[in-house]
Order: C-alpha cells, then structure tokens, then sequence
C-alpha cells in the first residue's frame, strides 16, 4: 500500500513531467489515482501541483514574459507600423484565453464524468496520439503570431481540458498548422497557458474550500518536486520540438491509452 507521503511524492513528479510533455497530466494523475485510490486527497492537491507548474512556466519564460509585458504596454503608444512582437503576443494571449475559459466552463460536466473512466481517458490519450502524428508529418512555417491564430489556438487548448487530451500537444498542433515557426509554436503554447492553468486552479481552491477537503502529507515536497520537473519537462520539450521527434509522444501516448482502454 502506497504511504501518503510517497504519493505526494509521486503526484508531484507526475504533475510535472505531463503538464508540459505532450502526454497529458490529467490522464496520468487519473490513471495514478484510480490505481491507488487516492481521487479524494487530489481535489486540494491538485491545486497545490498548478501552482508549482505556473511557477515553473513564469520562471522558464520569465526573460520572453518581461519583454513581453515592455512590448505590450508600450504598443499603446506607439503607430501601428512601429508596433512590436510584444504587442501582437499580448492581444493573442488575451483573445485566446477567452474561448479557452468559455469552453472549459461548458465542458465541464463531460470532464467531470470521464476523468473517472478510464475509457474515456484512453480513448482521448488516443487521440493524443493522433495529433503527435500529426506533428511528425505537417512542417513547421514561417508565421507570425496575431490574433486569430491565438483564437484558434485558445479553441484548442479549451477542448484539451478533457482528460487524456494534451493541452501543450494540442495547442502546439493549431499552433504548427496555422503556420506558426516549431519555436513560436512553443513558446506562445506556454505564455497562453498562464491564464489558463491559473484559472483552472482557482476553480479547483473554490472546489476543495467547499469540500472541505485536506492536504496530504507530503504536499510540500509534492509541489517542489512539481516545479523542478516542470522545468526538466519544459526544457526536454523544447529541444524535442526543436528536433522534431513527436512521433516519441505519439508512440507513448498510444500505448498509455490502449493499457488504460484494456486493463484498467
């Protein structure tokens, strides 16, 4: 029987590592907690492992984050020919964290009823797969990021709340598709999931505060561990990127999902 201490341990790693991988951390955290039983101690410790990875995603980009937030202010008054990427970045993130909210509020129900089947997590881990295959085939473009490809990416990353989508393998799917640059592709996936990882976690503290539910031992070093994994993940998938070795992810994901359509 697994200690709490050590799944605290464990959920920490895990948050980590598939919040940021391509492989969905939903879908991992399900699987983890139908086999050990631990669902309820989740509810408030879920909370704690999103805060951790927002840290690990503020501190990774925290360079692209200021001069993004510089840029952004400053395009206020500059013309609009002199405007820079910084501008254009923080209308995409803000325009694509709308769909993105308006989604996951209407999908929430379905996320509630198939984060408990585990064929349901298998089959969108399927569907991951799906769209790492895809990557491994579509090539990356040359396109600037603006609004309208941050609305669809934001529509994306909205359907990728269902457990067993990826939301950093779907966002970086429209991302690449609308002829977004693997590298753009990357980092506007990461700064558009600030709001929304973010968002997501004050729902969840609402949620435990009403249920009255309690952190487990281990929370602490849960959530350290969640942060340093974070940032492991998000580098490892930046060099991924960067080689173009999806078919890893997509390979992973198809096996994760047929074991949980199968034997769980």
């Amino acid at each position: 029987m697994m200690t709490p201490l050590i799944s605290s341990l464990s959920q920490g790693v895990l948050q980590g590592l598939t919040e940021y991988l391509p492989v969905s951390s939903s879908a991992h955290l399900a699987i983890f907690q139908h086999v050990t039983g631990n669902g309820e101690a989740g509810l408030a410790f879920d909370l704690v492992l999103h805060v951790a990875t927002v840290c690990s995603t503020l501190v990774y980009f925290r360079k692209d984050i200021l001069r993004m937030l510089f840029e952004f202010f400053r395009g206020f008054r500059m013309p609009v020919g002199q405007k820079s990427d910084g501008w254009y970045f923080g209308w995409a993130v803000i325009f694509g964290s709308m769909p993105t909210a308006i989604i996951g509020l209407l999908l929430k129900p379905f996320v509630e009823r198939i984060g408990v089947s585990m064929a349901g997590v298998g089959g969108a881990l399927l569907v991951t797969s799906a769209l790492m295959s895809i990557l491994a085939v579509v090539p990356p473009g040359t396109r600037k990021i603006c609004v309208s490809i941050g609305l669809i990416v934001g529509i994306a990353q909205g359907i990728a709340v269902i457990p067993g989508i990826s939301r950093s393998g779907a966002t970086l799917v429209a991302g690449i598709l609308c002829g977004l640059s693997a590298a753009e592709a990357f980092r506007f996936s990461f700064l558009l999931s600030l709001p929304a990882i973010t968002g997501a976690a004050v729902l969840e503290l609402r949620h435990a505060a009403g249920a009255g539910v309690s952190l487990p031992e281990g929370w602490l070093c849960g959530a350290l561990l969640a942060f340093v994994s974070g940032l492991i993940a998000l580098y490892l998938l930046h060099r991924t990127i960067l080689r173009g070795r999806w078919w890893i992810f997509a390979l992973y994901c198809g096996a994760l999902g047929l074991v949980a359509l199968i034997w769980l």
